[in-house]
Parts: structure tokens; sequence; C-alpha cells
């Protein structure tokens, strides 16, 4: 018997069309940001006492890691537009009843076997089709140096993928690990379970990914400190059997998510928007750099401090982009990003050549592969490369889809979005197979471009 997120609804496909209209005008907000939403949740799972969280994202990703905290003892209840956290304490989750169910979430999965690895615990944990697919060794290493063990299905290439069943250690075996890639959800995972190791967990970061669990963790009480040696590695050091504090946190909108109507605003002629209140931290804000370089006009205002994050609201105006070289560097800061990226370009003067995306093929969908194909099926000059894309765009409209011909999503929420912003620039629409994993992330998402553009769709 699986326990499914009571949260969640489950639906059939929802296929949509989307064409061109009139320009973006308008101020608007964005759902809560996902990695933060995730985050304030488990921390304060694990704090002692009373926690309350607003703007959390109400998508079914974070709902999904609400539902598994809940069947481990957490009291997670909504009221009003806020959301309360009772926590249990670190080392206190219990044993769940049944296998947790996580849908589509990567993240959910990943930080959730973190948590439980420091635990006296054995748990299963499922997922959808397309979760199913995506590989879990580089958390499983980690983890099972921390003294877990686990028991996977193996894919038909030999990768460990859902179900999985772990078995925590408590207290876990600290360690120093070395990521060899790039991985904020490693990262996170290996600290939670640091959180129930007795001495020092430490992680090695030779690239920098988006650091909001190091914030957050300092924000709760825990003893975490985060240093830069003379070849730039950052070192994050935990000090483990932490007792965590309450908090009032008030997540800020989520910049993966503005990145879709930021896009469209930049594209479509005329169009003239604000994005308030968005997360703008350094790690996750690569994206913007990048349409910037490109010609973009986007400008920052109201800049300030919100629960020790960066925010500020985001001014985008139409803009002649032009093609760039994008710096493989600059991938970790913006790679939920790349999707919508690829339709920029698609739309831009010149060549714009990406590289070094190899994580993009093992997220909820090949998002390479699943890119390329959609943008070729649209008229567009796209040659996928082993490590990224390299598009010539068309400097304005491109032709669009084919009737009777639907973009494939892969049940991937960013895909779907970054396809519907297609739509809006060119000749003859876009077809989308399937748009219910926005749900995953950006609830309400068709009816906001709608509304930008002053019109129903």
């Amino acid at each position: 018997m699986t326990s499914k997120p009571t949260d969640q609804t489950i639906a059939g496909p929802k296929p949509a069309s989307f064409k061109p209209g009139g320009p973006l005008t308008g101020r608007i907000t964005v759902p809560g940001d996902k990695s933060i939403s995730h985050r304030s949740l488990i921390l304060s799972a694990l704090a002692i006492g009373k926690s309350q969280i607003s703007g959390l994202l109400e998508g079914e990703d974070v709902l999904a890691t609400a539902a598994a905290l809940r069947a481990m003892g957490a009291k997670i209840e909504k009221r009003d537009s806020s959301w309360t956290v009772n926590g249990v304490g670190v080392g206190g989750l219990m044993q769940p009843e049944t296998a947790i169910d996580l849908g589509n979430s990567g993240t959910s999965v990943r930080l959730l076997m973190g948590l439980v690895a420091s635990h006296d615990l054995s748990v299963t944990f499922t997922g959808d089709a397309s979760l199913s697919k995506r590989p879990m060794g580089r958390v499983i290493d980690p983890l099972s140096s921390m003294g877990a063990d686990f028991t996977a299905r193996m894919s038909s290439d030999g990768k460990a993928c859902l179900p999985l069943t772990l078995r925590g250690l408590c207290p876990a075996i600290p360690i120093e690990y070395r990521l060899p890639v790039a991985s904020a959800q490693v990262k996170s995972a290996i600290l939670l379970a640091g959180l129930n190791a007795p001495g020092v967990t430490r992680v090695i970061e030779p690239v920098p990914t988006r650091d909001h669990s190091e914030t957050m963790l300092k924000g709760f009480g825990a003893n975490l400190t985060v240093e830069t040696d003379r070849d730039g590695n950052r070192i994050i050091s935990l000090t483990g059997e932490a007792e965590l504090s309450p908090q009032k946190i008030k997540v800020p909108g989520d910049p993966s998510s503005a990145a879709f109507p930021v896009v469209a605003a930049l594209l479509v002629p005329g169009s003239d928007i604000v994005v308030e209140n968005v997360g703008i931290n350094p790690t996750r804000a690569g994206l913007f750099t990048v349409l910037q370089q490109m010609g973009g006009d986007i400008s920052f205002k109201k800049k300030r401090i919100v629960g020790g994050e960066p925010v500020a609201d985001i001014h985008v105006k139409h803009s002649k982009l032009t093609g760039i070289d994008v710096q493989a560097d600059i991938a970790p800061s913006m790679i939920d990003e790349f999707p919508i990226l690829f339709i920029a370009a698609a739309l831009a003067e010149g060549t714009t050549t990406t590289s070094g995306l190899h994580e993009l093929r093992v997220k909820e969908s090949d998002r390479l592969s699943q890119m390329a194909e959609g943008l070729s099926l649209l008229g567009v000059d796209v040659t996928e490369k082993e490590d990224g894309l390299v598009i010539t765009g068309s400097g304005g409209p491109i032709p669009g889809g084919k009737k009777k011909t639907a973009i494939k999503t892969a049940l991937d929420h960013r895909i779907a979005m970054s396809f519907a912003v297609a739509g809006l620039m060119t000749k003859t629409g876009v077809a989308i197979d399937d748009m219910s994993p926005t749900e995953t992330s950006f609830p309400g998402f068709a009816d906001l471009l709608a509304t930008l553009q002053g019109s129903a769709k």
C-alpha cells in the first residue's frame, strides 16, 4: 500500500494552445520560491516548537513534501494565508505507516532521503513515471558513507531509481564529501543527514550552487560555517546533533517561475511588466544576467533583504535580443532556466551556444532532447550536442507548430511553460500535449499569461 499526498489533485492530461496576442503589461506576483518552500517545511519539521510560513508555494511538489513530513510525525496545517508547522526535533521523526509517494518531485525525494538517512527508520519512496526514471545514485553514494542502507530498483542501464527503500542509521556517521558534480540537492541531502550525526559533516563545493540550505540552517540555529579555500572551493561545515529553533519565514517569489513572464515580456513587442517580490539570490539569478548580456531591458527595483534573502521587483520591457555564447560556469545559477533561455535564443538575432549542461539530461525529462525536438517542430534552427544546444535565432516570430502536432512535454513543467511562451511569438501558434505538469511549480500559469495580455485563453 502506498500513501499518496493528500494535498495533490490527480487529473488527466490538459492539452492547450498558445497564440500571438497583445503586449504583456501590468504588475504581477509569481508563486513562492520552490527551493525555499521545500526547505522551510523540512527545517520547521525538525525544529522544536511552532514555525510559521507565509508565501509558501502551494504546488504539487511542495505539497508532496508536506504530506511526507506529516506521515513522519510533523503537524502541518494551513491557516488563512500562512502555514504552521509543529516540529518534532532533530532525530524525532517517526516511522511512516506506508510508502511515501512523491509524485514528480525530485527535490522532495533527494532532500527527504538525506533527512531519513540519519533516523532509525525504514522508508520506501515512490514516484510517478517521470520521477521513477531519474537516477538517485549521486545521493545514495554519500548517504551510504554516512551509514544509510539502500535497496533500489535498477534501470536498464544500471542506475539506481525509484522505488527505493532507505534504512537510516541513528546517529549517522559524519563525513567529508567533495561534490563530483555541482548539485544543491546532493549538498542539501548531506547537510540534512549531518544534523543528526555527532561531530562535523563537511561538504566541499568546487562550483557554487544555490545556498538556501546554508542560509536557512543558520537561521534555524544550526552551527554551520562556510569558508572559501585558496583554490576557490566553498567548504561548508555543519556540527551535528543540532537543536533547531522555530522560525517565522516569508518565502519570496521564485526566480525560476519569474523567468517565464520575464522572457515573454522581452519577446513580445510593446510589453512592459513588473514582477514583484522576486528572490534575486546570486546563486539563482544567472538567467537575468544572461538575458541582460543578450540586450534585455531588465532592471531591479526596491532591492531589500527578506529573511536573509535578497529580494527585488523586476521591471522588464520588450527588447531586441542578440545571441551569445553562454559560459558554462554560470550554469549552476540558472540550471532550471535553460529551457526558457532556449526560447529566448530562438527569437534572438544570431546564434546562441550553450555547453556544460549534462545535468539537464537527468531532470524531470531529458531537457536538452525535449527542447531540441520541440524547437525543431516549430521551425527553429537548433543543433543538439551532448552537453548543450546551438540555436540560430530568427530575430522575429518563428513559424510555429503544424496542425494536429503537439509539443511533447514528457511530464516536465518547465518544458510546458517554455513552449507556452514560445507560442506568443509564432505565426501559427503552439499546441502543447499537457499543461497539467505546471501545477507542480506554477499553479495558474496559463491564466497569468492571459491576464498580462488582457484576454482569456
